[in-house]
């Protein structure tokens, strides 16, 4: 791919599109299955530039992984303790490797190394870095305190068995706790401070820690118990779901198109949050069928879209996606509750407004909030959208091309994180 890929005006087809492995539940899936001491074989396992890391981070740890078909992995579990315990990992802007694989290596302790792209140096960890000394964690910041890289050393444990950690930065440093402490074999408490952002994430890693044989509690996700003598239990096979935060470019196109889109490996039964954005799609007046492994998306012709106010806190990913329908809703919209997009892979609130500014709508933003109001007649037409090498934006962004409007993206190829395919399973819905 080119660095930079021309979509003209477009319209769709009724089109059903398979959706790869969700990223969050492969990332989490393949360390749980290395924890485990079984053997597992994991099947619809996302291939892409994240997982990647995940894998190689595993391999040099000295977890045996064999491929067994396409899409297939068979992991051999470890029994709870590396092979390796002196390495040294670059993990590029994977957030869904980084942050358990510290809490992790930091539980066992060793002599390890995590580094990553500059991007990835910018994003906070010192939250997780913190909840993890409490336990006796010995962790150091190479370069800026309370950012990559580190350097991780021996774990002493220090008796505390109950432990406080922020929640209303990042859902991706409790989940990375609930991960790491069951290897210690001790009961403990984890006390979430402030507002929990992101919740359906923290339900994916406590439904996917069950499946693995350890049984966590909480209370309104607040305050979490895990139980004593954990042992991480591999089921035989697992079977990852289809990605619900890249269904929604697909619903969208549901929603803004002329006909109805199909994706096929989510349901109304997902384990991920983001399943919600089928409904949002129902209550800007699309409709939505829900089956047995799909959803679709349709509306009719002519209809309008309404304007929108939406806290979009259980939906974090899949709210980039409202920012383009805000485009073409009767007004101006809102999405809010949005903090976590300032510290993914790229500041995604500013970034969001300056690519729609281009197309000239008119944007607005605060800390948590964006506020897009669409021009009065035509989008511009022929704009060069940067997507700060931020999956999402390129995916966002090539929803432009359904609302009569030529757009370019500028290193398409950045979709690789999570949907290397996306952009041909795009091409396949329009005409």
């Amino acid at each position: 791919m080119s660095n930079s890929l021309f979509l003209p005006a477009s319209r769709t087809r009724a089109a059903t599109v398979a959706l790869p492995g969700s990223k969050s539940i492969s990332n989490r899936a393949l360390l749980l299955a290395a924890l485990s001491q079984q053997r597992c074989t994991l099947h619809r396992l996302l291939d892409s530039d994240d997982t990647q890391r995940m894998r190689e981070a595993l391999h040099t740890l000295g977890i045996a992984l064999t491929e067994k078909g396409s899409g297939s992995l068979q992991v051999d579990g470890c029994g709870g303790r590396f092979p390796v315990d002196k390495a040294t990992f670059f993990l590029g802007n994977a957030g869904t490797a980084f942050r358990p694989l510290t809490a992790v290596l930091a539980i066992l302790g060793g002599d390890y190394a995590l580094s990553g792209v500059a991007r990835m140096h910018e994003r906070p960890i010192g939250d997780l870095v913190d909840a993890l000394r409490q336990t006796g964690a010995s962790i150091d910041y190479l370069q800026t305190e309370g950012y990559p890289p580190l350097h991780i050393g021996a774990f002493h444990d220090n008796g505390v068995r109950r432990i406080a950690v922020r929640g209303n930065v990042s859902s991706q440093f409790l989940s990375a706790l609930l991960m790491a402490l069951p290897l210690t074999g001790k009961a403990y408490e984890i006390e979430v401070t402030g507002e929990l952002i992101s919740k359906p994430y923290i339900d994916i890693t406590l439904n996917l820690i069950a499946r693995f044989g350890v049984h966590i509690t909480h209370q309104e996700h607040q305050f979490f118990r895990l139980p004593e003598r954990a042992v991480y239990t591999a089921p035989e096979a697992l079977m990852i779901e289809g990605d619900a935060s890249g269904a929604s470019y697909f619903l969208a196109a549901g929603l803004l198109g002329d006909a109805p889109i199909r994706v096929e490996g989510v349901d109304r039964h997902s384990i991920q949050g983001d399943i919600a954005f089928a409904e949002v799609m129902e209550e800007l007046g699309g409709k939505v069928v829900w089956g047995d492994g799909f959803v679709e998306v349709s509306r009719a012709p002519q209809q309008r879209i309404p304007a929108f106010d939406i806290d979009a806190n259980h939906i974090p990913d899949a709210a980039m996606t409202l920012a383009v329908i805000a485009l073409a809703a009767d007004g101006t919209s809102r999405i809010r509750n949005i903090a976590s997009w300032r510290v993914k892979e790229t500041d995604r609130i500013d970034a969001m407004a300056q690519e729609l500014r281009k197309l000239g709508a008119t944007v607005e933003t605060s800390p948590d909030s964006i506020t897009i109001t669409p021009p009065p007649e035509r989008l511009q037409e022929n704009v060069a959208i940067d997507t700060y090498d931020d999956h999402r934006m390129a995916m966002c962004f090539s929803l432009v091309s359904l609302l009569d409007t030529a757009v370019t993206i500028n290193d398409p190829q950045c979709v690789n994180k999570t949907f290397p395919e996306y952009f041909d399973r795009f091409k396949n819905i329009v005409f």
